[in-house]
């Protein structure tokens, strides 16, 4: 696994971006944002979820003007997504924390300028979000929707930022296809020092974006590339931000929670690993502390295994044992093991603290 690429650190809030900065989770809400109630509510869920940015869309004024009571309601950053009428990111900027534009449909540059001059005043970042589905016309006219389009328009508009005296910046490079968004991301990157913000976009319902973030994100984190992501499921919102933990723990960026080994299924098992793993998953989602802990239904891996894990079961016939680091501290009849095994675990990681 690469280094992460060094990048200048930005504040989304109080939540840094960049730098020597976690990388950081995001969402969007799909609620009418004019509905504050049920905006707040789905903002409130994020959090929980452990969701560590916001975004609203406003696609006209009556959003837009929603956005201080939304923002008085929450304990996130709050980004506003601006399309098409740069008025919505004056009258939002007075409230959020970070304006999204996407250059490919905010129009003339003078626009921008305004815009600029508004997060100027209130100290607020800018993300330039690139779609490919929607380039300006001078790059999608000279290089189509590629990922060579994508970045020669994220050129421009940084440096018409930069021009204006504004360094303030995050990006993001989102194609519908893994390998268009990932190429745009590679071919940035050493161009510039501004924190990426990563995603594929309109990636579908949970099974199919979750395998495009997957490959697209992991492959992009392990490049070292990344500073904030987004996954991005047609579904719920909770699913967002545990799809996207795990990509960011999987790939050795994060070292928080815990870490499942256990079997494939075969012929070997000799207990019902299935509803073993499904309890340990679900009785331990709760933990922060970083722990590798293994559920293992046969001879064949369950010692291996053990040795490298914090703590282990291995299942043998009608018992199993119960390691900790590699050493047995219990053998027990199967139906006794996994609370003694989730016992084990809670001890381990309140020895972490």
């Amino acid at each position: 696994m690469k280094q992460r690429y060094p990048t200048k650190k930005i504040f989304v809030g109080k939540v840094a971006v960049g730098g020597d900065a976690p990388i950081s989770v995001q969402s969007m809400t799909y609620s009418d944002t004019k509905n504050i109630e049920a905006t707040v509510e789905q903002i409130n869920r994020l959090h929980f979820a452990g969701c560590d940015i916001v975004r609203v869309a406003v696609p006209d004024m009556e959003d837009a003007l929603a956005l201080k009571a939304i923002k008085e309601q929450i304990a996130i950053p709050l980004v506003a997504d601006i399309h098409f009428n740069y008025k919505l990111a004056l009258e939002a900027a007075k409230w959020v924390d970070c304006i999204r534009f996407n250059p490919g449909n905010i129009g003339e540059k003078s626009r921008v300028k305004e815009i600029v001059k508004a997060c100027r005043e209130r100290n607020l970042p800018i993300r330039i979000g690139v779609n490919a589905g929607s380039l300006e016309k001078e790059f999608e006219q000279k290089y189509g929707a590629t990922a060579q389009g994508m970045v020669e328009s994220a050129l421009y508009n940084i440096k018409f930022l930069e021009d204006l005296g504004f360094e303030d910046i995050k990006i993001s490079l989102k194609a519908s296809d893994v390998n268009r968004t990932v190429d745009a991301y590679r071919m940035l990157r050493p161009l510039v020092e501004y924190p990426f913000h990563l995603g594929v976009t309109e990636a579908g319902t949970i099974f199919h974006a979750t395998i495009k973030s997957a490959i697209g994100l992991g492959a992009l984190l392990l490049d070292g590339i990344g500073d904030t992501m987004r996954v991005s499921i047609t579904g719920e919102l909770e699913e967002e931000i545990k799809v996207a933990k795990a990509i960011i723990k999987d790939s050795g960026r994060s070292r928080e929670g815990v870490n499942i080994i256990s079997c494939p299924t075969c012929g070997r098992i000799e207990a019902d690993l299935v509803s073993a793993v499904a309890q340990v998953e679900k009785r331990t989602a709760h933990i922060k502390a970083p722990l590798d802990i293994s559920v293992m239904g046969c001879a064949v891996n369950a010692i291996g295994e053990a040795k490298h894990a914090d703590v282990a079961i291995a299942y043998g016939k009608n018992a199993g044992l119960i390691m900790v680091k590699g050493e047995v501290v219990a053998k027990l009849p199967e139906d006794q093991l996994v609370d003694r095994f989730i016992d084990e675990v809670e001890k381990f990681a309140n020895n972490l603290k």
